[in-house]
């Protein structure tokens, strides 16, 4: 660390700590007590039960994750490879074209969640295209949402790669196409895989645009918890956030292994 004190080091790590603690573990440790919670009418909750955990493997709520799980993937891995995409054609682009596709790029995340929700709606409910009461609303949502963050992920790293590799597999008479795959593309992968891992995590925890534009057909996780609360079912709402927590750490860790092996690769 850059402070040598002993008595300040101190100091800085039990104050992160204690952020850390109540910023981080509390709501996570107390929305798992809530989950197995019959009641809570005092300081400490009561009458610990099962229910709620089981009632989350129903039928009708296993459809929900597994439109969550659908989503996430689809959608995140359409944001990945535009974004793969942009960030390399802005890598060659002029410096002021860059700008501007830069600004354009990061667009989505610089608007309320729910504009692009009711922008997406209105744009997709008449001719040409009619998109409003299907899957696809909802997947085009969240790609929309988290584009920005797979762009800024992969074009931090593309810029950082050296010219001069194009260069030198270009003289010793690779294509184009060539050289996408088999260089540029593999030294982008970890980043790529990084931009993965954030988008299906964002996606999984999308509420503000999805609650906007799904069919009751389509419903996430995410809308499942809003409506469980928004009854005053807190517990099953407690189990369910429980559930998309295990559901998003477990995708996140087989990413993770995948990401893993593209940096030793």
């Amino acid at each position: 660390m850059l402070i040598r004190d002993r008595t300040s080091r101190v100091v800085v790590w039990t104050v992160f700590a204690v952020v850390v603690a109540v910023l981080v573990i509390a709501p996570i440790l107390i929305t798992a007590i809530t989950a197995f919670a019959g009641s809570w009418t005092s300081v400490l909750p009561s009458d610990f039960t099962l229910d709620h955990a089981n009632a989350v493997l129903s039928a009708e709520n296993l459809q929900s994750v597994s439109v969550s799980v659908q989503t996430a993937v689809v959608a995140s891995a359409i944001a990945v490879a535009v974004g793969t995409w942009a960030a390399l054609a802005v890598r060659k682009a002029p410096p002021r074209l860059r700008g501007l596709l830069d600004a354009a790029y990061h667009l989505p995340v610089a608007i309320p969640s729910v504009v692009i929700g009711l922008a997406v709606l209105i744009a997709f409910s008449r001719p040409p295209v009619i998109l409003n009461g299907t899957a696809s609303i909802v997947i085009l949502v969240q790609a929309l949402l988290v584009l920005s963050f797979a762009f800024s992920m992969v074009s931090a790293a593309a810029r950082s790669l050296d010219p001069d590799l194009d260069r030198v597999a270009g003289s010793l008479g690779a294509s184009r196409l060539r050289i996408l795959t088999t260089v540029t593309l593999p030294l982008l992968a970890p980043s790529i895989a990084a931009a993965a891992g954030l988008s299906i995590a964002l996606c999984m925890g999308e509420l503000g645009a999805t609650i906007m534009v799904y069919p009751g057909s389509w419903r996430t996780l995410p809308v499942t918890v809003f409506t469980q609360s928004d009854r005053g079912d807190l517990f099953g709402a407690a189990a369910n956030t429980l559930l998309l927590v295990l559901v998003t750490v477990v995708i996140l860790g087989v990413l993770g292994r995948v990401r893993s092996r593209a940096q030793v690769r």
